[in-house]
């Protein structure tokens, strides 16, 4: 025993060779993500749509992690990651390992999606593979519904090089004067107004084949007829290509300066700015073209990604809307929380009810603590009237709320609106900051005010992601305060797609807490405790540490000591470390981490108690869940924070405990599904690769998302509505 723990007590648990690469994990993660489209066990338009995630996430991880790199390289800053490497060396890294995924990425979509498409008539063709009655309707088309809005840019000494927009695709064009031979080089953008696929009217279809849809991509319908945008030119050559710019939005404020004002400026200066990161172009483009691109944006050949076939394949979503749902995973519908069932039920008859749990919400959540688990339960049925329920009661006085991302059309501000009208006192906390969504922001921000909403931005340096709700109601001659604290945006529409839990609840010390928390956001306090709560950046990161340290402790004493944790990245190194520390006592770890994981598990002497497994299916893995044994006094946790530095340093993040025995029993057996799922479950290897686990056969097979719906509708009786 004295030589394990001399051994233990040589180990540097800060050296890089226990640390994973955050931005190859997160390739990591998107090459799990393209499996799913590779899986023939996923339905084939399901398939297709993984595909196109694979792009978006591509898309995103260029502008702001690629473009982070560059900019770092840019500035000569040397500074090494935990994992040991230089901004040049990650950049260097990124691109040898993207090319064979991205090409795998296209093989899929050509020689296997495609053709498997067409079998189930839906027919994605080639331009100089349609009939000349087809073409012919698509010269007319193109004349009359492409044609008015192209714009060609020429490239000559009166016509500098365009300014290529951020993932645009478009047609590099060489064209001849045939008097004097001088050759031009001019762009053709593809305009993004119009639908990406151009699809025959149903008397075009395929002849003699079972057709739903058959079309070809725009840019082939235009590149076929250049001619009309070059009269009296002779078109030399055409090929696509498409641009990736730096949109990371880096903000920095005077003392003063008015934030919606600087975001407002920002937002232009993006849409015109940004250098360009990546550019993607077919692997048949000839070399006097590729010189002139990589030239006129200044890149190197380490920026360039050649595509055989179809570039942008993110725009394949599309064919989600097709009408085959033979193609598509089976739907779902969220059940509406058993506890509030009556609400709707017996809408008609309540008034005739004279139980306490027959009037409204807010007597649901009196009884006990709510915990509600979308997509699986439905977001409209709790969350959402939560909010519109507390908009109409007259006895509640205030309503506050931090917004991070919501739907165009979001219930949510319409009650907002609604409860500031009905002279409500209502306070929103709108993240201007919450990336790619701070023109929306603005907008909610701008409708809110003038309907009367108390409207503020957040704290200087802080990014506000917490996902909280604050009721505060008359009730007889006292004031009771309700709350929502969730670990996902109040949105609708991502609350359909993303597994996210929020617990509804009237317990004093939560609503002092978030009755804190906002006098923080709000006004000028300088909160430094919480009953409850673990707020970012203020109390979570030395809870979190405190709490791994006493199952270490429990371990030392030979008490039973465990931690499972789920989330969507693990990248702290402090909290990586004290993981590690925890190994080495003996505590057994098991981390569910969809995305980015730099801790490196099952190394000697290190990491061997900690297993990894990451869940990537129908539904973004979205929540966050951190499970403490304690001797048997368990503590559960959920709220809106991973364990990335940003999150416990840079955001304002709410984690609360989950108090009601019988929800923490439903939290650690919801842990216990994921951690069993032999579906879509993937294990993290010692050498950073992951190994998806397998069912010996189908009737062994446990996927959590599947076993969660089941569960879902068995507590219904066979019954759902949304």
């Amino acid at each position: 025993m004295a030589k394990v723990k001399e051994t233990l007590s040589e180990v540097n648990l800060s050296d890089p060779k226990y640390y994973f690469n955050r931005e190859l994990s997160w390739l990591e993660f998107n090459r799990r993500v393209l499996h799913e489209a590779l899986d023939p066990r996923t339905p084939l338009l399901e398939r297709l749509k993984f595909v196109a995630i694979f792009g978006s996430n591509l898309d995103e991880f260029f502008m702001v992690r690629v473009s982070g790199l560059k900019e770092q390289v840019e500035a000569q800053l040397t500074e090494l990651t935990p994992d040991g490497r230089t901004p040049e060396q990650q950049l260097e890294e990124i691109a040898q390992h993207l090319h064979p995924i991205i090409a795998q990425q296209h093989q899929l979509f050509e020689q296997e999606l495609r053709p498997q498409l067409a079998t189930v008539g839906v027919h994605i063709l080639n331009y100089i593979s349609i009939t000349q009655e087809q073409r012919l309707y698509l010269q007319n088309y193109f004349e009359s519904h492409i044609f008015p809005v192209l714009t060609p840019l020429a490239v000559d000494p009166a016509h500098p090089f365009p300014y290529i927009s951020n993932l645009s695709l478009n047609l590099a064009v060489v064209v001849k004067e045939p008097e004097t031979g001088e050759e031009n080089f001019a762009r053709v953008k593809v305009p993004n107004s119009l639908p990406r696929f151009v699809s025959f009217p149903q008397k075009l279809q395929q002849n003699g084949q079972h057709s739903i849809w058959t079309g070809v991509p725009l840019e082939q319908v235009i590149a076929h007829n250049l001619e009309s945008l070059f009269p009296g030119m002779n078109v030399q050559e055409c090929s696509f290509f498409r641009v990736t710019r730096d949109a990371d939005f880096g903000l920095e404020l005077d003392d003063g300066e008015d934030l919606i004002l600087a975001i407002q400026q920002e937002l232009r200066q993006r849409r015109v700015s940004g250098s360009v990161v990546r550019l993607e172009i077919q692997a048949s483009t000839p070399t006097s073209i590729r010189e002139t691109l990589m030239s006129k944006m200044q890149l190197t050949e380490m920026d360039v990604y050649e595509i055989e076939g179809l570039l942008g394949l993110k725009d394949l979503m599309s064919f989600m809307a097709l009408p085959l749902p033979e193609l598509k995973d089976p739907p779902w519908t969220p059940v509406l929380p058993s506890r509030l069932r009556w609400l709707n039920e017996f809408a008609d008859t309540r008034s005739a009810l004279d139980t306490e749990e027959a009037k409204d919400i807010f007597s649901v959540i009196r009884q006990r603590d709510l915990l509600v688990h979308h997509p699986y339960e439905s977001f409209t049925a709790s969350v959402e009237q939560f909010i519109t329920q507390a908009a109409l009661d007259p006895q509640v006085l205030a309503i506050k709320m931090t917004l991070y991302r919501t739907s165009g059309d979001s219930p949510i501000v319409k009650a907002l609106i609604t409860a500031a009208e009905n002279g409500k006192q209502v306070a929103v906390l709108v993240e201007l900051k919450a990336r790619f969504d701070e023109e929306s922001n603005v907008g909610w921000a701008h409708q809110l005010e003038s309907s009367g909403v108390h409207v503020v931005y957040g704290l200087m340096g802080l990014k506000t992601h917490t996902k909280v709700v604050l009721v505060v109601r008359q009730e007889g001659e006292s004031i009771r305060r309700y709350v929502h604290i969730g670990t996902g945006n109040y949105n609708s529409k991502t609350a359909k797609l993303y597994t996210d839990l929020g617990l509804l609840s009237c317990r004093d010390d939560l609503g002092a807490d978030l009755t804190d928390l906002f006098n923080y956001l709000t006004g000028l306090s300088k909160q430094k405790s919480y009953r409850k709560l673990l707020v970012a950046p203020v109390t979570l990161r030395a809870r979190m540490v405190e709490l791994i340290r006493r199952e270490m402790q429990h371990c030392h004493d030979d008490k039973p000591s465990r931690i499972i944790a789920k989330m969507n990245s693990l990248v702290d190194p402090q909290i990586i470390m004290m993981l590690y520390e925890a190994s080495q006592a003996g505590v057994q770890i098991d981390l569910i981490v969809r995305g980015m994981c730099c801790l490196r598990p099952d190394t000697k002497h290190v990491s061997e108690n900690i297993r990894v497994i990451s869940i990537i299916g129908r539904y973004l893995e979205h929540s966050r869940i951190f499970h403490f044994h304690n001797n048997g006094q368990e503590e559960v946790f959920i709220g809106s924070a991973d364990w990335m530095p940003r999150n416990l340093d840079r955001r304002v993040e709410a984690v609360t405990p989950v108090e009601d025995p019988d929800i923490a029993k439903e939290l650690k057996e919801m842990l216990d599904v994921f951690l069993a799922d032999n579906r879509q479950a993937w294990e993290l290897q010692s050498d950073g690769s992951y190994i998806q686990r397998r069912p010996t056969d189908h009737h062994s097979e446990k996927s959590a998302q599947n076993i969660l719906m089941e569960r879902a509708r068995a507590e219904i009786n066979g019954t759902h509505s949304t």
